[in-house]
């Protein structure tokens, strides 16, 4: 009776010998998956920011980190002048530009609007 229970046990596990490269296609779609979910999403984003800081110029307007908002009117190699207020001036770490609320250009275009009449 015991012999019959060990021949049988063996017999079961001859189906599985081609299982090698199979058992790692799971975790090959998986690392797809998370790349084009979370890593190359991220990669882009941090790229777009790096690209953003680059390209500051005295004049924009910018949201820091913190949440404060002001107006670029100077720049260091790491630092960045900030206007917050009338002759309130603070200096920013270039990292931590948080976003860029309204280019040069634009805020250009927006005070010539402004100071027409009619």
């Amino acid at each position: 009776m015991i012999d019959l229970a060990y021949a049988l046990g063996q017999g079961g596990g001859a189906g599985q010998g081609g299982g090698g490269f199979s058992a790692f296609i799971p975790l090959i779609l998986m690392f797809v998956i998370f790349y084009f979910l979370l890593i190359r999403p991220q990669q882009k984003k941090s790229k777009d920011h790096r690209e953003m800081i680059k390209n500051l110029r005295k004049g924009d307007r910018i949201i820091t980190g913190g949440g404060i908002h002001g107006r670029i009117t100077g720049m260091g190699e790491t630092t960045l002048t900030v206007e917050i207020a009338d002759k309130v001036r603070v200096k920013v770490n270039r990292g931590n530009i948080s976003t860029l609320a309204q280019p040069t250009s634009q805020a250009q275009t927006q005070k010539s609007d402004t100071g027409k009449t009619g």
